[in-house]
């Protein structure tokens, strides 16, 4: 009587590749690398309207990023804060992130079951926000972002670039922006 299913309380969220999904990637060879700086760090056309579009639609955006050259000692912590401050100021309707540090590369690191393709990040978004994975979808222009979003539960919409690399599971959908990504979840959500 009056209790409340817990998939009623829960909310859908979408959770979005950073580099080659909301901002402009660096390609070398093929494939992608995130910016160096805080100057390089580029928003592709359309993302603060596409994001808005999906807050509004009852979404909550949650930003899912390894950022291994943290990890590797390549990359100052600091340059992918201020990137993230950034982002945020540029994109108000993103309401979390959660970064992976972890370097990769078979070294044994605790955040390893946070690194993409595992779906720590996801996982524990989903804990502290109260989302439902099973109503959210997982954005990103990588293998691992699509495998993250299986292992977690969610719908994948993959952003194709061409990289030089193979997908290992099949996306819900391929699309080829981030705009025609929030289209395609607008018209299946």
């Amino acid at each position: 009587m009056g209790c409340a299913s817990p998939s009623t309380s829960l909310r859908p969220a979408i959770f979005l590749d950073r580099d080659g999904t909301l901002n402009r990637q660096v390609i070398r060879g093929g494939k992608p690398y995130p910016p160096a700086t805080v100057d390089e760090f580029e928003l592709f056309p359309g993302v603060p309207e596409a994001c808005a579009q999906l807050a509004a639609a009852g979404y909550a955006l949650v930003v899912a990023t390894n950022q291994p050259d943290v990890g590797r000692g390549t990359q100052p912590q600091a340059v992918v804060d201020a990137m993230h401050a950034k982002l945020r100021a540029l994109v108000p309707a993103v309401s979390h992130i959660e970064v992976c540090y972890a370097p990769g590369q078979g070294v044994d690191h605790p955040e390893n079951r946070r690194r993409k393709p595992e779906p720590g990040m996801l996982l524990d978004a989903a804990m502290l926000l109260d989302l439902d994975l099973g109503r959210s979808w997982m954005v990103g222009d990588r293998w691992r972002d699509i495998d993250c979003g299986k292992r977690a539960g969610t719908r994948t919409v993959f952003i194709d670039f061409g990289y030089a690399e193979e997908l290992r599971e099949a996306p819900d959908y391929r699309v080829r922006s981030f705009a025609e990504a929030a289209a395609t979840i607008l018209r299946h959500h």
